[in-house]
């Protein structure tokens, strides 16, 4: 294994570390409405980027036609956050945490057609282990009906978002410094669901749903999704979004030890599954140099 390949492998394991945190501090930022959350994490995100990069003296200006760019790449990010949000509103968590982590097929899928960057064959049976190992995980339900379908549907939506979000954050690597890439997508997000956060009202909140958005915005965002890209640019998308399913298993971990919520013997088998997926795929997949792309890197 590489340096870079060592590189990107301890960033995505801080990670998922990070990520892990999300769900307990969403619960205590309520009693703002997802919508809220979501625009609130990506502008302290943006904004946290944007002091990095002045700090740093980074070349922050863009042209007109990377500024539509950067929309694009932030409007990709923001259907990530708003698809899941809205699925959550018509589905059960069970159904949409289950299909937002089939993400690492759509990856798999775009990096293979559009990145030109092979997989080894056998590492499709641990993205499919860790597949239903998640779905396991989170419970899955069986019970039907149009609203769920709705629901359904937008969680897949917002899976494929995420696999679009990781080929892109892997594709772009040359092209951009890291600090200011990540500075314009979470701004461009922030920007996309600014006008919807202004016309639906939420109910009043106090001081700790306030600082728990600020806490989600700097940590498993800001911290998090730019060590996300940083591993993205180090290893095979596929390989990262997979790691990246953990946030399920550490979000149980963290629930059980700060919010008390024990795990259920279900739960704890779909964790070792996802982790025996993840395993089997991080021990298969070939050696970094032959997943570069076929074709030139721009």
């Amino acid at each position: 294994m590489g340096c870079e390949t060592r590189a990107g492998l301890t960033y995505a394991v801080l990670t998922v570390v990070l990520f892990a945190w999300s769900p307990v501090l969403v619960r205590l930022a309520a009693p703002l409405s997802p919508l809220a959350i979501s625009f609130g994490r990506l502008a302290v995100a943006g904004g946290t980027l944007f002091l990095l990069g002045l700090a740093r003296g980074s070349n922050l200006r863009v042209s007109g036609r990377e500024s539509l760019t950067f929309a694009l790449y932030g409007l990709v990010l923001a259907l990530h956050f708003l698809l899941y949000i809205a699925s959550l509103q018509l589905t059960s968590i069970a159904h949409s945490l289950s299909l937002v982590y089939t993400a690492p097929i759509f990856t798999t899928a775009f990096s293979v057609w559009y990145l030109k960057e092979p997989i080894s064959p056998r590492s499709y049976w641990g993205i499919a282990l860790a597949v239903v190992g998640v779905s396991v995980l989170a419970g899955w339900e069986p019970a039907i009906s149009a609203r769920t379908l709705l629901g359904d549907l937008l969680a897949l939506g917002s899976a494929i978002c995420f696999g679009g979000y990781s080929v892109i954050g892997r594709r772009v690597r040359d092209r951009y410094e890291l600090a200011k890439y990540a500075f314009y997508v979470y701004s461009s997000g922030a920007l996309w669901l600014l006008p919807l956060a202004l016309l639906v009202p939420g109910e009043p909140a106090g001081v700790q749903p306030l600082l728990a958005v600020v806490a989600l915005g700097m940590f498993p965002l800001a911290i998090g999704h730019t060590l996300y890209n940083a591993s993205l640019r180090r290893m095979h998308a596929a390989r990262v979004n997979l790691i990246a399913t953990q946030e399920v298993t550490g979000g149980i971990l963290l629930g059980y030890l700060v919010l008390a919520e024990s795990p259920t013997p279900q739960s704890l088998l779909g964790a070792l599954l996802t982790m025996a997926g993840v395993a089997f795929v991080l021990c298969t997949t070939s050696s970094e140099s032959s997943l570069q792309p076929i074709g030139p890197r721009r």
